[in-house]
């Protein structure tokens, strides 16, 4: 008779959970950070003047990394099979609240590094798209602020699985 629940290997989809959260929010700012920060370069080269001013989607594109690590601790941190039982039901919800945040964080970096890149581009040739630019700047990375509520919220539903 054998005792394997399916529960011994739940520690690993949380572990995956939480690596997902990081590598593909970070994927996410990297991409981010490159495209948008090829666009600064290029512009800076007729329009220097400007370079600081147009290193706003750079730094919001480094913020989504920092989305990831939060879910990425919290999702660690909640994971102790020692102390606490830990069921297949808190993995798959360490996982997905990795992949919420994860992939939101990614497609964010995305779309921040495109209209980035073509945003400081377009505010050297006309100064009026500035503020333009910073609203699909703020909405794109509100995309990942999306990811990184519904992760907190299905990674704090780990542990209501049973009651104990």
């Amino acid at each position: 008779m054998s005792t394997f629940s399916g529960d011994e290997t739940a520690p690993f989809f949380g572990f995956l959970g939480a690596a997902a959260a990081l590598v593909f929010s970070c994927m996410g700012a990297a991409y981010g950070t490159a495209k948008s920060g090829v666009g600064v370069a290029s512009m800076g080269v007729m329009r220097p003047e400007l370079v600081m001013k147009s290193i706003v989607p750079v730094v919001m594109a480094g913020v989504l990394g920092i989305y990831g690590l939060i879910i990425a601790v919290i999702i660690s941190t909640g994971i102790n099979p020692k102390t606490k039982s830990y069921y297949l039901f808190d993995g798959y919800a360490h996982l997905s609240s990795g992949l919420a945040c994860g992939l939101a964080g990614l497609s964010a970096g995305m779309a921040i590094g495109i209209v980035g890149d073509a945003g400081v581009r377009a505010n050297a040739q006309q100064p009026k798209l500035f503020v333009g630019m910073i609203l699909i700047l703020i909405f794109a990375e509100a995309l990942a602020l999306y990811g990184l509520i519904v992760g907190i919220i299905l990674s704090s539903r780990a542990g209501q699985s049973r009651a104990e």
